[in-house]
């Protein structure tokens, strides 16, 4: 039986996870938990900072007009997804990593880059007094009966805002937690589904086809 594997993640990045898991001959659920928008914001001085960190793409995606001023910073980013689309706005991306943000981080101040301007979501996941939101990951509504159809796949999990809200509308849904299977992409977002699935590994890496490789440990 062919698996089927749900991903809950916002564009652009949720069609590109199913194009990757129809690429491999599982049938995909897509169905985004949250919708990013971008956020009014200011650019400060750059002449405060020594480098810029992105820990996502959404930032240099939806940073819109005021990125321009930035350009000249160093970046460092989280994930060589995130590096492509620093790149893309224009950035001199110095190092990525696939780590968290604190292995970026401290890869940066390694290199001499101590005043970082970290532009991330409303949502961030880290604090920082360089901390700009630039953009937001509002809750889309999802139907009960979309819930009920998660029954029996491989949900992979890219956040820990995702694993929450999946663990909240199963249960509002009254979807038996023992009925899904889930993979997620650290040990963090892990954690943060709680208990109570029928089984749950983690990537070692936090990347699509390292999740996908914890996929066939489970389905294969």
């Amino acid at each position: 039986m062919t698996a089927r594997i749900a991903v809950l993640r916002p564009e652009p990045g949720n069609a590109a996870t199913v194009a990757r898991v129809t690429a491999r001959g599982w049938r995909a659920i897509a169905l985004p938990l949250f919708a990013v928008r971008a956020l009014d914001w200011t650019a400060p001085d750059p002449a405060n900072f020594d480098g810029i960190l992105f820990t996502s793409a959404n930032a240099a995606r939806h940073g819109g007009a005021e990125l321009a001023r930035l350009i000249g910073l160093p970046a460092f980013a989280v994930g060589e997804n995130t590096a492509q689309a620093a790149r893309a706005a224009g950035f001199d991306v110095k190092a990525s990593g696939a780590g968290d943000a604190t292995t970026i981080v401290a890869r940066a101040r390694a290199l001499g880059h101590v005043r970082l301007l970290h532009l991330g979501g409303r949502e961030r996941s880290i604090d920082s007094d360089g901390a700009i939101a630039v953009y937001a990951s509002e809750a889309m509504p999802v139907a009960p009966a979309d819930v009920a159809g998660l029954a029996g796949s491989v949900v992979l999990l890219h956040s820990t805002r995702a694993a929450h809200r999946l663990a909240e509308l199963v249960d509002m849904a009254g979807v038996a937690r023992n009925g899904l299977t889930l993979v997620a992409i650290s040990p963090t977002v892990a954690q943060a589904a709680g208990t109570g699935w029928r089984a749950v590994a983690t990537a070692a890496l936090p990347r699509d086809d390292a999740m996908f490789a914890a996929v066939h440990t489970l389905v294969d």
